[in-house]
């Protein structure tokens, strides 16, 4: 099974290269999705692209665009709102739990 996620993957990210290597030097964007559906993206990564990925609370996707390389990344935000309603179904409760992201003092105060 190993084996053959790891063909399909390189089989992927060889389509993908290929799809722009096809396309005239100056259209080359490199990005875009394979056989219209799984996404790729060769560009180097912006931290506002990895922070849309990874976490959008003004997405409801829980899927969205890989930052780099081919597939698809999970938006963290998505999966722990869901996560939160599932526990909260689970135990008869509908209040959510406050999840919070730590932010440390840039002045070294902590």
């Amino acid at each position: 099974m190993r084996r053959l996620s790891r063909f399909i993957v390189f089989g992927l990210v060889a389509a993908a290269i290929a799809t722009e290597l096809a396309k005239p030097e100056d259209e080359r964007t490199w990005n875009g999705r394979v056989f219209g559906f799984v996404p790729y993206d060769f560009r180097p990564p912006t931290w506002e692209r990895i922070r849309d990925a990874y976490w959008n609370p003004s997405s409801d996707e829980l899927f969205s665009d890989r930052v780099f390389g081919v597939g698809w990344a999970v938006n963290l935000y998505k999966a722990k709102t869901l996560l939160e309603d599932v526990f909260g179904r689970m135990m008869g409760t509908r209040e959510t739990l406050s999840i919070r992201m730590s932010s440390r003092s840039r002045s070294g105060g902590e």
